[in-house]
C-alpha cells in the first residue's frame, strides 16, 4: 500500500466511526441518524423511499434521499481533502456515484426482483419473481459499473477522483460491526450454543479451506502470491472484507482484491439462488445445519444472511406442512451467529499473513527480518474499527434490559442503513474500474476458474459436512402456542 492508501485506511475508521457515534444517541433517546434514507421492496415506485425513522416521516422518501446525499457528499468530501484530492472533481464525481449506485439499489428493490417468498409475492399481486431479495440492487450497481468502465471511458476517468472500492467497503466493514454485535448480544443463548461451532468455522476457513484453496491457485492456475492469497481468503473465509483485508496485508495492488471482490458479488448472488433451495429439498429435517451450511457457504455477510432469510422461510413453511411449527429467527440465528465468529477473525488472519510475508516471503536481505513496526504499517486499520463498533456494541448490549436493547438495536440499524448505501457505491465503482479488456489481460478468465473449481468442488460440501457434524439432530424450539 502507498501512503495515499494508508490514508484511506484510517480514513474509513474515522467516517465509520463518524455514523457509529451518533447511532449510539439512541440509548438516551436522541434519533439523530433517523433521516438516512431506506429503500424497501416495492410495486409502487412512489412507496419506494422513505426515512428509516418514522419520526423524520416529513422529509418523505426524497427529502430523505437528498438529505442523505447532501451529509454524505460534506463528509467524503472532507476525507477527499484530507487525502489532498482535487475536491471540485471528487465532488461531482461522487455526486455521479452516489446517484447511479442508489439508483442501481432502488431498482433492485423491485418486487419482480426482490420478493422471495410465495406470501409476498400474493402481498405485492405478482405472479413470478426473480427471488433475488433487494441485494440484487448490487449486482445492477456493478453492471451499472462495468457499462461506465468498459463503454463510457470518458465519463469513467471524469469520475476518477471519487472511484475509491477500498475506501466505501472499507467503511463500511466498521460499521457492519455494530450491527453484528447487537445480533450476537440479543441472542445470548443461540451465541453461546453455536461457540464451539464458531470455532470449528474458523479452523476450517481459515487453515483447511485457506491452505487448498492456495495451493490450487498456485499449483493448478500458476497464480503468483500476490493474486492466490487474496483468492484463498476471498473464496474461504469472508469474500470481499477477506479479500480486501488480505490484499492489504500483504501490499497487493490495488486491482488484486478488487478482481476478487468482483468474483465474490457475482458467485454469492449464485449461491444465493441455489443453497437455500438446495437446503429445503435436502436438509428441511434438519433447520439448524442448513442455517450453519449458509453462514459458511456464502461468502458475503448480506448474502450469507439473505440466505439464512430464504433458507429459514423454505424451511419453516415445508414443515409446517408437515404440522411441525417451529420458531422463526433460529436458523436466520444460526446463520448469522457462524457468520459472526468468522468475521471476527479477520483482522487476526490477517495480521498472520502480513507476519508471514514481512519475514518469510518479501525478507529484503537474507536475514533481514521485517520489524514490528512494519507489520503494524501493513495491518489493515479498517479492521481495528471493525473490532471496536463490535466490542462497543457487545458490551451495552450483553445482558441489558430489554428495552435498552431495543433502543441500541435501533441506532444500529440506523447505522447499517448507512453500511448498505457504502456497499453500494463499492460495487459501483468496482464496476468502473473493471475494464474487462485490462481484467482478461490480467486473467480474470482463470480467476473465475479458481472460485468454481474450489467453491463448488470443495467448500461447500465440506461446510455442509461439518454443519452436519456439529447441528445434526439440533432442532429449533416449537413456535408458542
Amino acid at each position: 500500500m502507498d501512503s495515499k492508501g494508508v490514508s484511506e485506511d484510517w480514513l474509513s475508521v474515522w467516517i465509520g466511526l463518524l455514523i457509529f457515534v451518533p447511532a449510539l444517541g439512541s440509548l438516551g433517546g436522541a434519533d439523530i441518524l433517523g433521516w438516512v434514507v431506506t429503500t424497501g421492496v416495492w410495486s409502487d415506485l412512489s412507496k419506494a423511499l422513505n426515512p428509516v425513522s418514522k419520526a423524520y416521516s416529513g422529509l418523505g422518501g426524497m427529502g430523505a434521499l437528498i438529505a442523505t446525499y447532501l451529509a454524505l457528499l460534506v463528509v467524503m468530501t472532507a476525507g477527499a481533502a484530507a487525502l489532498k484530492a482535487d475536491l471540485k472533481r471528487f465532488a461531482l464525481g461522487f455526486t455521479a456515484v452516489f446517484w447511479i449506485g442508489y439508483l442501481s439499489w432502488i431498482a433492485g428493490s423491485y418486487a419482480n426482483f426482490a420478493v422471495t417468498t410465495p406470501a409476498d409475492m400474493q402481498r405485492f399481486g405478482i405472479s413470478w419473481s426473480l427471488k433475488l431479495t433487494n441485494e440484487g440492487g448490487f449486482i445492477l450497481a456493478l453492471l451499472a459499473g462495468l457499462i461506465v468502465g468498459n463503454f463510457f471511458p470518458g465519463f469513467a476517468a471524469w469520475m476518477k477522483e471519487a472511484v475509491r472500492p477500498e475506501l466505501y467497503i472499507k467503511t463500511a466493514i466498521v460499521l457492519l460491526g455494530g450491527f453484528l454485535g447487537i445480533t450476537a448480544a440479543t441472542q445470548p443463548v443461540l451465541a453461546k450454543s453455536v461457540l464451539f461451532r464458531g470455532l470449528a468455522a474458523i479452523v476450517e476457513a481459515y487453515l483447511i479451506y485457506w491452505a487448498v484453496v492456495y495451493f490450487v491457485a498456485r499449483k493448478w492456475f500458476g497464480f503468483s502470491r500476490e493474486w492466490a492469497a487474496p483468492l484463498a481468503s476471498g473464496i474461504s473465509i469472508c469474500g470481499v472484507s477477506a479479500a480486501i483485508a488480505t490484499g492489504g496485508a500483504i501490499r497487493a495492488r490495488p486491482i488484486v482484491p478488487i478482481m476478487v471482490a468482483s468474483l465474490v458479488v457475482i458467485f454469492a448472488v449464485v449461491e444465493l439462488l441455489i443453497l437455500p433451495f438446495a437446503a429445503n429439498a435436502f436438509l428441511s429435517h434438519e433447520p439448524m445445519v442448513a442455517g450453519a451450511w449458509m453462514g459458511l457457504a456464502v461468502k458475503t455477510d448480506g448474502a450469507a444472511v439473505a440466505s439464512g432469510a430464504i433458507a429459514e422461510s423454505l424451511i419453516l413453511a415445508a414443515n409446517a406442512a408437515e404440522g411441525v411449527n417451529y420458531a422463526k429467527g433460529w436458523i436466520l440465528g444460526t446463520a448469522a451467529t457462524v457468520k459472526i465468529f468468522i468475521d471476527i477473525f479477520i483482522g487476526i488472519w490477517a495480521f498472520i499473513l502480513a507476519y508471514i510475508w514481512t519475514n518469510h516471503i518479501e525478507v529484503r536481505a537474507a536475514g533481514d527480518k521485517a520489524k514490528i513496526g512494519e507489520i503494524w504499517q501493513r495491518f489493515p486499520k479498517f479492521i481495528l474499527g471493525y473490532v471496536l463498533t463490535f466490542l462497543v456494541v457487545l458490551a451495552l448490549a450483553y445482558g441489558a434490559a430489554p428495552a435498552t436493547a431495543a433502543k441500541i438495536r435501533t441506532g444500529m440499524g440506523e447505522a447499517n442503513t448507512f453500511r448498505v448505501i457504502f456497499f453500494i457505491m463499492t460495487f459501483f465503482t468496482i464496476g468502473v474500474m473493471s475494464n474487462f479488456r485490462k481484467l482478461w489481460e490480467e486473467g480474470i478468465g482463470k480467476l473465475a476458474a479458481v472460485y468454481v473449481v474450489c467453491l463448488f468442488g470443495f467448500v461447500i460440501w465440506v461446510g455442509l459436512v461439518i454443519s452436519w457434524v456439529f447441528f445434526g439432530g439440533v432442532k429449533p424450539p416449537l413456535a408458542a402456542g
